[in-house]
């Protein structure tokens, strides 16, 4: 995904007459940022896709999601109607989580569909409340039968379009300002936005949250970011999230309890701790459902896929193909409350991570940041003018 750069003060003509305060900045379009995007093969996948052939491209380009074309748009479609969508990774593996709920007596649901595709394996297809007791259902070989089936390579792109996963379409145009696209951010809940042309009706480049992060670890040495990153978390109101709210999961519990609670509760990730404590050993996070459908074969010797045997089948498997960089190889990455806004931001950048929990000094949950949490304290705590 596209990466978002302020330019540091100094390191060129251009800089050296850029605005110094963080009002200045939000006031910049779209097109300002264009010079200092760091250059993406946009990568976009047809409607007519199957699912098992979107997950394959999305997982050779190493990318969580990507514009979905209307294979029936004309030529001279305006973007609106060019483009259906944004499919995630996350947005297929939950889907499918959704057709596997029982339906209600007056709706008509797919579900059917997919406990026959699995055959032999309906009886874990058709789960809704699970818990410890049921972590057998969730057996190993399940999603090794559910990648091989004829609904998962059959079913198209098209056909989850209208699924819960999927928000309103926002884009964004280069002559926007960069306060809309922090606000779409934050206060619409968006994790990406793509950029479009108008003029060719086409996406050119997609920023993130993470790219924000970036930009705003790149700000290092600037006055106003060294002013306002010295805060203590405590002193801009973070973590928004206490302890008494965060969601959990328990090790011995299955996987896919951490990821209906996640689609459930609306949330980017979730802690894995032991029973009866309150110390995270692992982080489960959205984007980590890619390994039950791109490498399903991993969990075969399990006789139950729990949370913790997900994270240790998961890093193993990131060992052996070399992925060191991989946030789940990195351990459980934690702060206090006396950890400093630009620490938090330099970390959660370096690290590549979306969320980050704070804990007290024996290494109890006291709380929960995300990029989010971090982008929305823009507005209600800026930065004093330089």
């Amino acid at each position: 995904m596209a990466s978002v750069q302020l330019q540091r003060q100094g390191s060129s003509p251009r800089q050296q007459d850029s605005p110094r305060s963080p009002e200045a900045q939000l006031g910049m379009k779209v097109e300002d940022l264009w010079d200092v995007l760091e250059p993406q093969l946009m990568i976009e996948i047809k409607s007519d896709t199957s699912l098992a052939e979107a997950v394959e491209i999305l997982a050779q380009h190493r990318i969580l999601s990507a514009p979905v074309v209307d294979v029936d748009a004309p030529e001279d479609a305006s973007w609106i109607d060019r483009y259906i969508g944004i499919v995630e990774f996350a947005g297929i593996a939950v889907w499918i989580l959704h057709q596997s709920e029982p339906p209600s007596p007056r709706s008509s649901s797919p579900s059917s569909a997919l406990a026959a595709a699995v055959n032999g394996m309906s009886k874990a297809a058709l789960f809704k409340d699970l818990g410890p007791e049921s972590a057998s259902m969730t057996s190993g070989n399940f999603f090794e039968a559910l990648t091989t089936s004829e609904f998962y390579k059959n079913t198209k792109v098209r056909d989850i379009a209208g699924s819960f996963r999927w928000a309103p379409f926002l884009a964004l145009q280069k002559s926007n300002s960069f306060l809309t696209m922090l606000l779409l951010l934050s206060k619409y809940k968006m994790k990406s936005i793509p950029v479009v042309d108008l003029g060719e009706g086409t996406i050119d480049n997609i920023i993130t949250q993470s790219s924000v992060i970036h930009m705003l670890a790149e700000c290092a040495g600037l006055e106003w970011f060294e002013s306002w990153g010295k805060k203590k978390l405590s002193e801009i109101g973070l973590p928004i999230m206490s302890a008494d709210h965060i969601v959990k999961v328990y090790g011995d519990e299955p996987v896919l309890q951490a990821f209906k609670l996640m689609r459930r509760k609306k949330i980017g990730g979730i802690p894995v701790v032991e029973k009866g404590g309150n110390k995270a050993v692992g982080n489960i996070s959205l984007r980590d459902i890619q390994f039950l459908l791109t490498a399903p074969e991993i969990y075969h010797d399990y006789r139950s896929i729990t949370a913790k045997n997900f994270l240790t089948a998961v890093r193993k498997y990131m060992e052996e193909h070399h992925h060191e960089d991989s946030p789940l190889l990195s351990g459980m990455v934690t702060c206090s409350r006396n950890h400093t806004i630009k620490e938090l931001i330099h970390l959660l950048d370096s690290k590549k991570i979306h969320r980050i929990y704070v804990v007290d000094f024996n290494g109890n949950l006291e709380g929960v940041i995300t990029l989010r949490d971090i982008i929305s304290r823009l507005f209600l705590y800026p930065p004093n003018p330089c």
